[in-house]
């Protein structure tokens, strides 16, 4: 299996150097020359969620061997995630929810972060790369912290992640500020997640600055989901959750179900088109977005159009109006058309908006404003005792109002991405709960009440961890923070 660039498909590699890579030198993303199909679903039935991962993994990465693969996923999906099963699925009514946030950060992002490190350590040996890899996040929330927590103190690598000053919540901002690991940096970013998301690529696409990292010995690579080796295991859990709907008699082998994503960077629900492409039988895919609704509108329209502001919602990993994944998608639905994605990707960066025409009965696209996410939160834990965090109300609402206009009744599967103990203030407002205090530790405790179980110990002991991390710079300045980090001279302020 090659790896071709979005923008130039005459570009081939194979799937570890698409990995160390992370983004092509033309700033086009990595995608698979093929999309491979699975073998009968009867053949899969009786696979754990590591066997299952082995096969999906094994089919991408051929340049890789079956041990390399199967050591990678054992150390990956291993006692660090809370349930055995990696990604249970808790059934309400017609929607099944894909609970994908049991790994160590509590959000959907540890499902491919734990990962990553391992596929990369194992590209890096194969590839005779000597050179320290320099992981560049920006992130939004979550993505940050499973990065950290991913390659924390993984030999030949350093991590640098850059949030938004005031665009993620509380508990997502003090797991990171208090990160360990002696290769972690985290950078406080005055501006908004995509102007965190354009410095990074900037610096990837900077032929001047990544030869003056190369003389210093180091390597630019990504962990957010423009990185093919964060994408391909996302599928993984689709197929799971498809598998263990029939194990439990939810659904007949090849019955079709929609899946229904909150997304803002169009890397999850990516994820799932993928898995429908491999032979998943998904009907429709839900893409659901908040306030911010690019992508409802682009979907809806025809009309990708950023030229508007930016909203902090409560769901701040959605909080985009640059979707970088999109381009894979619209380079698969077009036939592949690398000079489409030059065109479209041009007029997005001189202009702020384009114009595409994507398939329209595939992609079911619907927002939710913050008063739906209140009520849908608020409706669920009336109706069937079950609290979901803010990312997963928009993706039910807006499967909610695809079954209003559709009447269709398939199963639908929610990628329910979060854990509600990380955004507890939205939460307890949803349920009409009074704040006892403004103190976020608080509102844990309150939360867990309601929840029937105990905060999670890696979210309340973040009450006690030092901040180790006080780096804040603007946009124009990350070029420098970055090099000033690698120097070794400011690690942890």
């Amino acid at each position: 299996m090659r790896y071709h660039s979005t923008r130039d498909k005459s570009k081939s590699l194979t799937g570890g150097e698409a990995i160390i890579k992370g983004i092509s030198e033309d700033g086009g993303l990595f995608v698979p020359e093929s999309i491979p199909k699975l073998p009968g679903i009867e053949n899969m039935l009786e696979m754990s969620y590591q066997e299952i991962a082995q096969m999906i993994l094994g089919m991408y990465l051929t340049d890789f061997t079956s041990d390399e693969i199967k050591e990678a996923v054992e150390q990956a999906y291993d006692s660090k995630f809370e349930s055995d099963e990696i990604v249970p699925l808790v059934v309400k009514g017609e929607a099944v929810f894909l609970e994908l946030f049991h790994g160590p950060t509590f959000a959907f992002k540890d499902m491919a972060l734990s990962i990553l490190p391992y596929l990369l350590k194992t590209a890096l040996k194969k590839n005779g790369i000597k050179d320290e890899i320099v992981i560049l996040v920006a992130t939004s929330g979550d993505t940050g912290k499973a990065a950290l927590e991913g390659f924390k103190d993984v030999p030949g690598t350093k991590v640098i992640v850059f949030f938004p000053e005031d665009g993620v919540s509380p508990i997502q901002r003090k797991q990171m500020l208090t990160q360990e690991g002696e290769n972690t940096y985290v950078v406080r970013l005055n501006g908004n997640f995509d102007d965190a998301q354009n410095g990074v690529k900037k610096m990837f696409g900077d032929e001047l600055f990544n030869k003056e990292l190369g003389q210093k010995g180091y390597v630019l690579s990504s962990a957010n989901s423009i990185n093919i080796g964060r994408l391909i295991p996302q599928i993984i859990y689709y197929v799971h959750g498809y598998l263990k709907l029939i194990k439990e008699g939810v659904v007949k082998n090849g019955d079709l179900v929609n899946v229904a994503v909150p997304t803002g960077n169009f890397g999850n629900i990516l994820a799932a088109y993928y898995a429908k492409e491999m032979g998943l039988p998904i009907a429709k895919l839900i893409c659901a977005s908040n306030d911010n609704r690019i992508l409802t509108d682009f979907f809806q329209t025809g009309a990708y159009d950023r030229r508007r502001q930016l909203m902090t919602t409560s769901s701040p990993s959605m909080d985009i109006l640059i979707s970088s994944n999109l381009e894979r998608f619209i380079y698969h639905t077009s036939g592949e058309d690398d000079q489409l994605i030059i065109e479209k990707m041009s007029e997005l960066s001189k202009e702020g908006f384009y114009h595409y025409q994507a398939e329209r009965d595939l992609v079911y696209p619907d927002m939710a404003t913050e008063e739906e996410i209140s009520y849908w939160i608020n409706h669920l834990h009336n109706e069937e005792d079950y609290i979901m965090d803010p990312h997963t109300a928009v993706a039910y609402c807006a499967y909610k109002k695809y079954c209003e206009l559709t009447k269709d009744h398939n199963f639908t599967m929610i990628a329910s991405t979060a854990s509600p103990y990380k955004f507890s203030d939205k939460v307890l407002k949803s349920l009409g709960v009074v704040s006892t205090g403004n103190d976020e530790f608080e509102k844990l405790g309150q939360l867990s009440e309601l929840m029937h179980g105990q905060v999670p110990s890696k979210l309340a002991e973040l009450e006690s961890l030092p901040v180790l991390h006080d780096h804040l710079c603007d946009p124009v300045n990350m070029k420098e923070i970055t090099l000033e980090l690698l120097k070794g001279g400011a690690h942890h302020d």
